[in-house]
């Protein structure tokens, strides 16, 4: 290396580099340094560096990246070894220096493009020496930086924390999901960048907005890949731990494969989470949440039709949207002085069509507040975004010769519960006041009023409230559902009549069962029941009844929920009454018990324990445990049969080796359930060193 100027060897001092830049946790071989921040080489000569002092004098630095490095698009960088810049271009400065060696701080512009660097030496003739190579990130600790996050315990999350969680089921009943980022897998800096490499506008990986917007189309682009396992008889390990969709590394890993099949729509979920994890891995601040009911595909109208049929059942799509039971996203984080004032922060990665073949214009960043304000000419999606979180549900039953009629329907309103993991800690944390204010307040209604005036004066659908249900015959219903039903098991409900007039009603009430997926589909027709009714004048009767899965034609598919609908009518010329409650299916509970603080390398017991309370046997038990930092590698364990009532009882004993806070988690698999699922977190401390 440099044989002409003396040059032994280069030193990258990737681990100290690293450690600095909070990047240790990827590498502590290869150098990954973040923009803004110096880091720092050593130089070592053949001989005293005094031979090579006026060949020294005359040397520049050479930083660049991409196929064809070009100073013109800011892909080369060539800078002299002077002096430390102030963060607006390339710079490098000896700090120290011997008879053998230079020690040199190289510094990278806090608006420099980020990926693959190779950093040469060039003489005085032009001539080149290739020092090494390094991989430059974006850097939330340094303020010049667009991604800049000023608060360390929000970094920490943000950025550095592994362990996720993702938030599942309804807003009565919200269900935790474990999720393993892992963005500082060994590979994943790679495989991110690999991704982003579709893109060949280079010159314009120096922002973070236009690489969450490539990556954001590209990973919606995903859905239509192979990047989930087929499911065959004899599957690889890889295809089954793949299948489990227990963390996002082995989806960005098969995305480079291609050997599986496309992630499905009630599947799509995983997405929001893999966006998160290269996000985080190239240095944007990035999260994930969870809309309960949603409202998609409105086109930014703000009334979102259902249909039901005579019994209560849903019949037929509608096209103004549908709501969601849940809808995951993913937010990050940085400026945005393209846009006025107040509108950088949380942005929404939120997926548009693609345009022609413009396939990396499929995503586009909103900024949260401007969902709050309702700032429809902002950005394009803000329009669909506060419709999802603003929307009201109107429900019409269709009558077989497919009349519509219009019901009695206590109003849905979406939105309401928005969810992500809180900061330094497993507890759900309610965002609900970032994309909307409260319902019913003064800066809600101004709101509304405004974006109703906005959507008028472009001719777009402006119904906001929904129609008039006022009838001259009423009768009133009121359905009290639980939020969850045991698997296998059963739940009481309660639906109450009231009828006010002073006249005796007959009324047909219908009650009907439903499986439905996330994303608000039908997957099957379960239950349904007719009473008939006599209500005497001004009176109020309660029905109290039990849901039960022995009432159900088939078993409801996995991932689903059950939606119970209730209908009551009573004349030709009134309106049908209609309720419905959407119910999480609840598996029984896996128990770990394992203490609260460890020391490395010391033996650390667990416990795992479940009861079987759904009435038959659980055979094919298999428990497995991972955990980055607690266990080397997946173990599983294969027990015994679980009768009814019984309890199942295992231990097992892990051996910490990193320090730090670390997520145990525990997932089993029977003949009457998959993927069930608990975690525990340890904090790891270094052993006390004799005194």
């Amino acid at each position: 290396m440099g044989q002409a100027l003396g040059i032994k060897s280069c030193d990258f001092q990737a681990a100290r580099n690293n450690e600095e830049h909070h990047t240790r946790a990827i590498s502590s071989r290869h150098l990954i340094v973040r923009r803004g921040q110096s880091f720092t080489i050593t130089l070592c000569f053949r001989a005293p560096v005094k031979a090579f002092l006026p060949a020294m004098k005359k040397v520049v630095l050479v930083a660049q990246t991409g196929e064809q490095p070009s100073k013109t698009n800011r892909t080369q960088a060539t800078f002299p070894i002077s002096s430390l810049g102030e963060n607006t271009r390339w710079s490098a400065m000896v700090k120290e220096r011997d008879a053998q060696s230079w020690s040199i701080a190289v510094m990278a512009p806090t608006d420099a493009i980020i990926g693959h660097y190779s950093l040469l030496l060039q003489s005085s003739s032009k001539k080149k020496y290739l020092l090494g190579k390094f991989i430059l990130l974006f850097n939330p600790w340094n303020h010049g930086d667009e991604v800049f996050l000023e608060n360390e315990a929000q970094r920490r999350e943000y950025l550095l924390n592994q362990n996720g969680l993702i938030y599942l089921g309804t807003a009565n009943c919200i269900q935790t999901e474990p999720w393993d980022f892992g963005q500082f897998e060994r590979d994943v800096v790679d495989l991110s960048l690999d991704l982003l490499s579709v893109d060949k506008q280079v010159e314009k990986w120096s922002s973070p907005l236009h690489v969450a917007r490539v990556l954001g189309s590209l990973l919606q682009v995903l859905q239509k890949k192979s990047v989930l396992p087929t499911l065959q008889p004899q599957v690889t390990q890889e295809e089954a731990l793949l299948a489990k969709l227990r963390g996002s590394v082995p989806i960005l890993r098969q995305w480079l494969t291609g050997q599986g099949r496309p992630v499905f729509e009630d599947q799509a979920w995983v997405l929001a989470a893999v966006a998160c994890t290269v996000l985080r891995c190239l240095g944007i601040p990035a999260r994930v949440l969870t809309t309960f009911a949603s409202a998609q595909g409105t086109g930014g109208n703000l009334m979102v039709d259902e249909y039901y049929n005579d019994e209560g059942l849903w019949h037929g799509e509608s096209q103004s949207g549908r709501i969601w039971v849940f809808q995951t996203s993913t937010e990050c984080w940085m400026a945005r002085p393209a846009l006025p004032q107040g509108y950088g922060g949380w942005q929404i990665l939120y997926p548009s069509l693609p345009q022609g073949e413009r396939v990396l214009d499929a995503c586009e960043l909103v900024p949260v507040r401007a969902v709050k304000e309702g700032m429809l000419d902002l950005t394009p999606g803000v329009a669909d975004l506060f419709a999802a979180v603003n929307a009201t549900c109107v429900v019409w039953k269709c009558y077989e010769d497919g009349t519509l009629e219009l019901t009695n329907s206590n109003t849905k309103y979406v939105g309401n519960n928005i969810s992500t993991k809180g900061v330094g800690s497993d507890r759900c944390e309610d965002i609900t006041q970032n994309y909307k204010y409260p319902e019913g307040s003064l800066e809600e209604q101004l709101v509304l009023e405004r974006v109703q005036r906005e959507r008028m004066e472009h001719g777009k659908d402006n119904r906001i409230h929904p129609p008039s249900v006022e009838t001259l015959d009423p009768l009133y219903l009121f359905l009290d559902a639980p939020s969850s039903l045991p698997l296998r098991g059963d739940a009481r409900f309660s639906v109450t009549l009231v009828n006010p007039s002073d006249q005796e009603k007959e009324v047909q009430l219908t009650i009907g069962v439903q499986a439905v997926y996330y994303n608000g589909v039908l997957a099957a027709e379960l239950w349904r029941e007719k009473l008939p009714l006599t209500l005497s004048a001004n009176l109020e009767k309660k029905i109290t009844t039990s849901l039960s899965f022995s009432y159900f034609e088939r078993n409801p598919p996995a991932n689903s929920f059950l939606r119970l609908t209730v209908m009551a009518t009573h004349s030709q010329t009134s309106l049908s009454c209609f309720a419905q409650e959407d119910i999480a299916i609840r598996r029984p509970h896996l128990v770990i018990e394992m203490p609260e603080a460890a020391e490395q390398y010391q033996p650390l017991k667990a416990s795992v324990s479940i009861r079987n309370s759904l009435g038959v046997p659980l055979t094919d038990c298999v428990i497995s445990i991972l955990g980055r930092g607690l266990i080397h590698r997946e173990r599983a364990y294969r027990l015994s049969s679980v009768r009814p009532g019984n309890t199942l009882n295992t231990q097992f004993q892990i051996t910490p080796t990193k320090v730090g806070l670390h997520r145990l988690t525990v997932e089993m698999d029977c003949n009457m359930f998959q993927n069930l699922t608990n975690y525990k977190t340890v904090t790891v401390e270094a052993p006390v060193p004799p005194a």
